[in-house]
């Protein structure tokens, strides 16, 4: 065979893809536990945005903080990006360890008062159709 037939052979055959069950362990250092109490719901937000900081983090870390420079969930950036939902918590509670972004406190964060509750609801009885 030639040099320019096994080209034409590599060409030719699909890029390898990396394994889907593999990846998410390697990104996560097979943690699996945050060190943040992080809901699919939880609101994250960047504070400060840090070029140097962007440029030095891994992809999907980078990935993380760029889109996070708009408050958005968990979720909503666990599907944006196509990251499985645990890894995206993990990665998070990593940057809010670094300061990076901001951990949103979520409603059950605090006790429910029913009183407060009640004063809402009447208030949106109050609003004109």
């Amino acid at each position: 065979m030639t040099q320019n037939s096994d080209a034409s052979a590599a060409a030719a055959r699909p890029p390898r893809r990396r394994s889907r069950r593999v990846r998410p362990y390697a990104l996560t250092g097979g943690r699996t536990r945050t060190r943040h109490h992080l809901l699919v719901e939880t609101m994250i937000s960047v504070p400060r945005y840090d070029p140097a900081l962007s440029a030095s983090l891994m992809p999907e870390s980078k990935a993380l903080y760029e889109r996070a420079r708009g408050q958005l969930s968990i979720a909503e950036l666990s599907a944006m990006l196509a990251i499985p939902l645990g890894v995206v918590r993990v990665l998070i509670s990593d940057l809010a360890a670094q300061g990076a972004v901001f951990i949103h406190p979520t409603a059950s964060a605090y006790p429910h008062d029913r009183g407060v509750l009640e004063r809402i609801l009447h208030g949106l009885r109050e609003l004109p159709v």
